[in-house]
């Protein structure tokens, strides 16, 4: 019999991942053999393959593993070192990437507009996973775990952005999402002027990710959407916007005021296309005005409150300017809960 004893960074990852990372040499079938005959107990308990890990649990395997090779992570007994992880491979593209916060469980940084957050179809590397991992080098991969981002901005949406840099971070602000306690702030520049001072959009929106045959079998999915607003300044016919989002849907912003008639400028899928070409030859608008300038959260170590902000991007002040609106440099988000200024 030997032990494995799961180490905080292993929080949250589900056992039969769990065990393929730590035994890559051993078939699949074998393991999950082990745990289906009860000779892999997970705390002295029968186990299950999509059973969560905890800080302090241990897996006891009582029958020889044939084709078992020392497991790669965590801390075990006998004690193995595991191999050090290799850096990213994939060079970032040389966009600025401004970091607005960094500690041992996570990085904050300044998104710009135009650069993707994964790589996905037509975008095979320049994303900022790509910039992260090559920044944190070795440290990129911490037992079995890649930093990755912990929520979503469009390509072209601007600002806050948060990298967990280990799994528990990643757990904690999963939970974080899912229960809707992270407060996220956005500036926008749309068509047209508000009916009030302030407002809420409640309109389900179709979920974007469902598959075809799902579509075919069961009809369009539709979830539940409430985007906040707050009407700042009108100019030009134009409302420059404070928006809160208290549910997180693809695309949330851009298409509830889309369908309010009063597109967010700049905007190439859901926006007034012949606005869009008025406004970047009269003002200077050469991409969307959607920023994130304001994120909200509990420290996943500790629980302590955090609140970054994003300074207005430089390009976008300046079409502000163009179009006679007063200095967005220091934008005040005592509206929206946020007690400080960007």
């Amino acid at each position: 019999m030997f032990e494995l004893f799961i180490s905080e960074d292993y929080v949250g990852a589900r056992l039969d991942k769990f065990l393929r990372k730590q035994f890559p040499n051993v078939p699949a079938s074998h393991l999950f053999k082990l745990v289906r005959t009860k000779n892999l107990r997970l705390n002295n308990k029968r186990a299950k393959p999509k059973q969560l890990l905890a800080a302090g649990d241990v897996i006891r395997i009582h029958k020889p593993l044939e084709a078992l090779s020392a497991p790669v992570a965590g801390k075990e007994k006998p004690s193995a070192a595991p191999p050090r992880p290799s850096p990213s491979r994939t060079q970032p593209r040389t966009l600025p990437l401004p970091i607005l916060h960094e500690d041992d469980w996570l990085l904050v940084v300044d998104k710009p507009s135009g650069m993707a957050v994964h790589p996905g179809s037509g975008i095979p590397h320049g994303t900022v996973v790509d910039f992260v991992r090559a920044y944190l080098g070795e440290k990129a991969v911490r037992n079995g775990f890649s930093a990755s981002p912990v929520h979503r901005l469009d390509k072209d949406t601007s600002g806050v952005l948060v990298v967990a840099k280990r799994r528990p971070a990643m757990v904690h602000f999963t939970k974080l999402l899912t229960a809707g306690e992270i407060k996220k702030a956005y500036l926008t520049l749309v068509r047209g002027t508000m009916p009030s001072p302030k407002g809420k959009i409640e309109a389900a929106l179709a979920e974007r990710q469902q598959s075809h045959a799902s579509k075919l079998q069961h009809g369009r999915r539709m979830q539940e959407a409430k985007t906040l607003w707050w009407q700042r300044e009108c100019q030009s016919g134009c409302a420059l916007l404070s928006v809160a989002l208290e549910t997180g849907r693809t695309h949330q912003i851009r298409r509830h005021f889309s369908s309010w008639s009063r597109p967010v400028l700049g905007d190439a899928r859901y926006g007034d296309f012949a606005f869009n070409r008025i406004a970047k030859k009269r003002w200077g608008l050469g991409r969307m005005f959607l920023h994130a300038c304001a994120l909200e959260f509990a420290h996943p170590e500790d629980g302590a409150h955090m609140c970054i902000f994003s300074k207005l991007p430089g390009e976008l002040d300046k079409v502000l300017e163009n179009m006679g609106f007063s200095s967005q440099k220091e934008v005040e988000l005592a509206s929206l809960g946020f007690g400080k200024k960007v």
